[in-house]
């Protein structure tokens, strides 16, 4: 199978809780991988605090590993494009990736270069009267930090050109490499359904692992917040670019 074409994970990714922030362009500079620029919605870019669910985790599709099927992650990230041929390809850079798994953290660092932590994690969802409440936390030291969401609506699909389409409907990842090149990797998965929410927000101190400027930003009331249901997902291998 050609190189971009071959399965490196499948997986469900699943009760997505995602904080948006607006946020200075400047200020992702110096992440943006070569080969990209960075994308914006409405001529604002943004930010993403999410947080999900690994389900039924396959290496190559087919490989099951032992106690690292399902966990949690929170990852932030923001959004770029590239050009390829007559393709506009819309995909996402990943800032910092918390996972509670060391060896899928060892894993992802190795084939993606990705910025992989290990913390302790836990998460909560439950819904009640069509109520869905989300929260997914970290511990660092002896401290928690928390991204809480509860929905205000029934889930719908996404609105055709609204912030919501934007941010779940990049289905390309970029990572810079240390060679100074980009790895490339196509991310597949059907369009999720999302909840709007009455009440959204991150607590706890961050700087220690996004940077003093990004931390800062998490402290502040998002600028959109939603849930969405997720799906079953395929990662490709990547290919270097640039």
């Amino acid at each position: 199978m050609a190189q971009g074409k071959r399965v490196f994970l499948s997986a469900e990714w699943r009760d997505l809780l995602i904080l948006n922030y607006e946020v200075d362009g400047e200020l992702l500079e110096g992440y943006v991988p070569p080969g990209t620029v960075l994308d914006s919605f409405e001529g604002k870019a943004y930010v993403s605090l999410v947080g999900f669910r690994f389900r039924h985790t396959k290496l190559l599709g087919v490989l099951p590993i032992p106690l690292h099927r399902e966990f949690e992650e929170v990852n932030l990230r923001f959004y770029v494009r590239r050009r390829e041929g007559n393709e506009d390809r819309r995909g996402v850079v990943f800032i910092a990736e918390i996972v509670p798994k060391r060896a899928v953290a060892l894993v992802a660092r190795l084939a993606y270069r990705e910025n992989y932590l290990y913390f302790p994690m836990k998460h909560s969802v439950s819904t009640n009267g069509g109520i869905k409440k989300v929260e997914y936390a970290w511990q660092l030291s002896r401290d928690w930090c928390k991204l809480h969401a509860q929905s205000s609506t029934a889930s719908v699909a996404s609105r055709e050109g609204s912030l919501e389409q934007f941010i779940t409907e990049h289905y390309w990842g970029y990572s810079r490499q240390r060679s100074g090149n980009a790895l490339e990797y196509h991310v597949s998965h059907r369009p999720w359904n999302v909840w709007a929410t009455a009440d959204a927000g991150f607590e706890g101190e961050a700087s220690a692992v996004y940077g003093s400027a990004l931390g800062r930003l998490l402290q502040r009331r998002p600028d959109s917040a939603f849930i969405a249901d997720g799906s079953p997902v395929v990662v490709f291998a990547g290919r270097k670019i640039g």
